[in-house]
């Protein structure tokens, strides 16, 4: 039982005066921040445009391209339908912005459809939910990046056949921007992002005017069309087909409703707006691409792509203007991937703190980001471009399923949450993990905006699960289900260790143990071997070292300096006929745990040699490396090491 000693404990606090000495890492990422400086790392709208908006700002670049390579099957007749499925889009992203617009301001703490998930339809669906948007930002980095490049070697065919490296070392580089911090990363980006709008903006509204007065052209000397003409009649499930595609335009739009907690107070409030404004942003980029698209002439193409066919069309050339909106449109593509660097560690953070994934996950860094996230990111993205090759068309059928997938898991639960908040009473209220449930007035509203939020995007994802199941969305619809049972694996095994680490039914420590028996390998008579038994014998009295003996001559040897040397001390050697030193120790050990009483504590004492300098370790065998791992598996056994440091090695 516990006594009333535990009442008289004293603790102690005191402040840490150590600081991080200055490493190559300094240089890379910047001087540690402290845990104080946290509140001055957040951002203001117009960062967070940058950090948050640029991967859906980005999928104009492909959006309208990706329609038209599904159009292509029919006929370049067929590209007459791309403004109207780009108009559906749009409908559809109206209605997204909107519903997410009230997921920012009812979970002001952000997570996104994780959160409203787990808060309003269960520990499954949340999992469900962080699977497909994990799924999604890796395949963001990975595409955005894969797209990025592609403009580049549009303007310089002599580089495809490196895409692939220059797509992972992009990747690698904005990892090392985003192991910078959240607020000069955002710094970094914003420059990109709005030369980016700007130059858009520009070609789009020269190209509208040199529509509209005659003037504009068609694309000339357009990439042969890679698409033989399969269908001879345009069907619905083409046009559904097509629209699947096109809505790649809506990846990146929950993900300010993630990343709230970036941003400074009022925090909502400044969410919210900065979604609007890229709502606003991408649906006129988006729609006046595919219109201009439709009536140049442009082809899709993976050698050239539809923005540098339009470039060249409306600015008359390969001059500085094209170069300019080339250069603009592949850095916010190969920058939109910071959307995920930004979303993804937050999240996998969330479902760590939850005890769904490893709990590393949950590290800040020197810089106050989630350093482990961000670098787990940019392996498995990297590993997906070689994969993959970098080729946007391959990568996009497995991209959209996991977004609108978690589009309808948070409209859903938004839709559950107006439900919940409509049947309370006037001054009830209900405190949940992720915010405060109070009776609001217009819940109906809200309810029925969410509801057929969810709806729409359902339906689009079960429209994007078929046209695009042939295409690769299977290995999606097997991934997400896979990675929510690796998550449960995870969760049941933080649980159990839990209960097993519990203090809530817990007694107490059993009475001091009687007996404690002291086990000293040695494998020759040294000073670290003698350092070793003298700490052993202020643990007990019963001290017995062990030899293995492998060779005779050198067995003899050993006796003899133990003599010497062994201070009386019982030395028990096991003959290994077939020369191994691991085995014979372990079942010794082994027999002498079986053997052992109930209030016995068996203490291993690992003599540890340290040469003074790293590479010194290469040319030692460092058994007692092995022997420590082996033994730390074993029940009922301690394990210490005695380190024997060489601080100077004597002269030849």
């Amino acid at each position: 039982m516990l006594t009333s000693e535990n009442n008289q404990t004293e603790i102690m606090r005191r402040e840490s005066d150590y600081q991080p000495p200055r490493s190559l890492s300094h240089w890379l990422i910047g001087r540690p921040l402290s845990t104080a400086d946290a509140p001055h790392q957040t951002i203001g709208k117009a960062i967070g445009l940058a950090v948050f908006a640029s991967d859906a700002l980005s999928s104009t670049a492909y959006a309208t391209q990706e329609i038209m390579v599904i159009l292509a099957v029919a006929g370049t007749m067929a590209f007459g339908y791309i403004f109207p499925i780009s108009l559906a889009i749009v409908a559809l992203m109206v209605i997204v912005t909107i519903s997410y617009e009230q997921t920012i301001h009812a979970y002001p703490g952000g997570g996104g459809a994780y959160i409203v998930a787990r808060d309003n339809l269960g520990e499954t669906p949340a999992q469900v939910a962080g699977a497909a948007l994990l799924t999604d930002y890796i395949l963001t980095v990975a595409v955005s990046v894969s797209a990025g490049v592609a403009q580049i070697t549009s303007a310089y065919p002599e580089l495809f056949p490196y895409r692939v490296w220059i797509s992972v070392g992009a990747v690698f580089l904005i990892m090392l921007i985003n192991l910078r911090g959240v607020k000069e990363s955002g710094i970094a980006f914003s420059v990109p992002t709005y030369f980016f709008i700007v130059m858009l903006f520009v070609t789009v509204g020269i190209g509208l005017i040199r529509h509209f007065t005659g003037t504009l052209g068609v694309v000339i000397d357009p990439p042969h069309l890679e698409f033989e003409s399969v269908v001879s009649a345009i069907t619905p499930f083409l046009l559904l087909h097509a629209f699947s595609s096109g809505t790649a335009a809506l990846t990146g739009i929950e993900a300010i409703s993630n990343g709230i907690t970036a941003f400074k107070e009022p925090r909502s409030r400044n969410a919210g707006i900065t979604l609007i404004w890229m709502a606003v942003i991408l649906a006129t980029l988006f729609l006046s691409i595919s219109f201009l698209a439709s009536h140049i002439g442009a082809v899709p193409s993976e050698s050239e792509t539809v923005i540098s066919q339009l470039g060249r069309t409306i600015f008359g050339g390969r001059g500085i203007p094209y170069l300019l909106v080339i250069s603009a449109t592949t850095v916010i593509l190969i920058m939109a991937a910071n959307t995920a660097f930004a979303d993804f560690p937050r999240l996998s953070a969330l479902a760590a703190q939850d005890g769904f994934l490893p709990r590393q996950l949950t590290f800040r860094g020197s810089r106050l980001v989630y350093s482990n996230g961000i670098i787990t990111l940019s392996i498995i993205a990297s590993i997906l471009i070689i994969i993959f090759k970098a080729s946007v068309t391959l990568l996009i059928p497995l991209y959209a399923i996991g977004v609108f997938l978690s589009f309808t898991l948070s409209q859903t639960g938004m839709a559950r949450r107006w439900w919940k908040i409509g049947h309370l009473k006037q001054g009830q209220e209900i405190i949940e993990p992720g915010s405060t449930l109070k009776y609001e007035s217009g819940w109906k509203y809200k309810m029925l905006i969410n509801g057929f939020g969810a709806l729409c995007t359902a339906i689009v994802m079960i429209i994007f699960a078929v046209t695009k199941f042939r295409e690769g969305a299977w290995i999606v619809l097997i991934i997400i289900p896979l990675l929510v049972k690796i998550f449960f694996t995870i969760h049941y095994h933080y649980k159990d260790l839990a209960s097993h680490l519990s203090l809530d039914k817990f007694r107490g420590l059993p009475a001091r143990q009687t007996r404690h028996r002291v086990i000293l390998p040695v494998s020759g008579i040294h000073q670290g071997a003698l350092e070793a038994l003298r700490y052993a014998k202020l643990l007990s009295e019963d001290v017995t070292a062990v030899h293995v003996s492998l060779d005779p001559a050198e067995t003899e040897k050993v006796q003899k300096k133990w003599k010497t040397w062994g201070e009386g001390t019982r030395l028990v050697i096991l003959d290994s006929h077939f020369r191994l030193f691991i085995e014979p120790l372990l079942e010794y050990i082994e027999d002498i745990v079986e053997s052992s009483q109930p209030n016995e504590t068996i203490t291993i004492v690992v003599p540890q040699f340290m040469p003074s300098k790293r590479w010194h370790y290469a040319l030692h065998m460092r058994t007692a490396d092995v022997l420590r791992q082996e033994l730390l598996s074993k029940h009922g056994v301690v394990v210490t090491d005695v380190p024997y440091h060489v601080y100077k090695e004597s002269k030849q």
